[in-house]
């Protein structure tokens, strides 16, 4: 492959206009988020027109320099090959995969998932043994299948699959937010609000209108290399059962926080329950124990997140840094609507080129985003400051 790029042509995909970062308007700027934080940005790529799967890019000072530079179509430039070095080929390949560039496909030139097939290798099978995983790709076939084309509205619908339905039987065992952090025990001055206190202050609680009900423990001296999320999904139904363990396990853990969906919508979800550990180790314990005490509870799954167990109850991911946000979007992006969004764009892509199936298009892009789809866990890579 490495061969292919040397001796291919690209060129700047002009479907995309460059403005330099200090000529974009204040909305412009507004929606760039956290991306504007990054030093080395130089500017955005605009589309010149809508279109499925296009959207603003944030492009970096030597990816604005070679964009330039291919205006005028011809080999990458010999400092482009010595600048990147080993990362010249998954580098090459995401922008072209991105249609910043275009490659020369004997006597045309190719972007997105046409262009898959020049400069990826032959793709794996993609498909792990575990429940998460299948459910993982069957959230992409459902995606591939709606008739969508905005990449956000795509995001939002592969991020909520395997939410069960809101039925008028769960409305009436769970018809305000009281009744089901009495349900739970978590009300106030229930035994198990106790045991939670002793560790962690409630952040969020049934007087707001926010979706969780959440607890944090003041942050440590030494608070740790990230934010690592610990993903426990049972049934609806056994959830109240459940906790009491989780908590147990987490106060030994030492979990930062946790938090637990606040109202019916929010413990039909699969996510429902959630902590957050600042250290990989601990929450590596944490799911070893829980796994032991949780045998044989019925699992929901939670999609895009690597699994702990094969029945899916537990799963792990961690959120992505500024440098990997993606434009447009406003706060700290989670690790599962950074890979929806990613997962969005490339079934649009495909779905409007001539790339083959949408759904096997999105596992490879994301794995040359660094996110393995079988197991749906990051590498160390997609993680480094840039």
């Amino acid at each position: 492959m490495l061969d292919r790029i040397a001796a291919s042509d690209f060129r700047a995909n002009d479907a995309f206009e460059l403005i330099l970062v200090d000529r974009l308007g204040a909305d412009q700027r507004a929606a760039l988020g956290l991306a504007e934080e990054d030093p080395d940005l130089y500017g955005v790529l605009l589309p010149r027109t809508p279109g499925p799967g296009r959207h603003p890019k944030a492009i970096d000072r030597d990816t604005a320099l070679l964009y330039l530079t291919l205006r005028t179509p011809g080999r990458l430039p010999r400092y482009v090959h010595s600048l990147l070095g080993a990362d010249l080929r998954p580098t090459v390949t995401r922008l072209v995969l991105d249609g910043v560039l275009e490659i020369d496909a004997g006597g045309r030139f190719v972007a997105g998932a046409e262009a898959l097939a020049l400069l990826a290798p032959p793709p794996e099978p993609a498909n792990g043994d575990g429940r998460i995983a299948a459910l993982s790709v069957a959230a992409l076939h459902y995606g591939q299948r709606l008739e969508l084309d905005d990449t956000t509205v795509l995001a939002g619908r592969l991020y909520s699959y395997n939410r069960l339905p809101l039925t008028p039987l769960w409305r009436r065992r769970l018809p305000t937010r009281a009744a089901l952090a009495e349900q739970l025990g978590v009300a106030a001055g229930m035994p198990l609000t106790r045991t939670i206190g002793r560790r962690w202050t409630a952040t969020r609680t049934t007087d707001n209108e926010s979706p969780w009900l959440s607890w944090g423990a003041p942050p440590e001296h030494d608070h740790g290399d990230g934010t690592f999320k610990l993903y426990v999904s049972p049934q609806p139904d056994v959830l109240v059962d459940v906790l009491p363990d989780v908590v147990d396990v987490l106060a030994e853990t030492r979990a930062a926080a946790f938090k637990v969906g606040a109202d019916v919508d929010g413990v039909l979800r699969p996510d429902k329950l959630v902590a957050y550990f600042d250290r990989f180790e601990r929450l590596a314990v944490a799911g070893e124990r829980l796994r032991e005490r949780l045998d044989g509870v019925p699992a929901h799954g939670v999609p895009f997140t690597a699994e702990i167990d094969p029945a899916g109850l537990l799963s792990w991911g961690t959120d992505p840094p500024a440098h990997a946000q993606t434009t447009g979007l406003q706060g700290h992006e989670s690790w599962r609507l950074w890979l929806c969004v990613r997962l969005a764009a490339a079934v649009l892509s495909a779905r409007a080129g001539a790339g083959g199936e949408p759904w096997r298009y999105a596992l490879e892009r994301i794995r040359l985003e660094g996110v393995d789809p079988a197991t749906w866990a990051p590498t160390q890579a997609i993680w480094r400051q840039a």
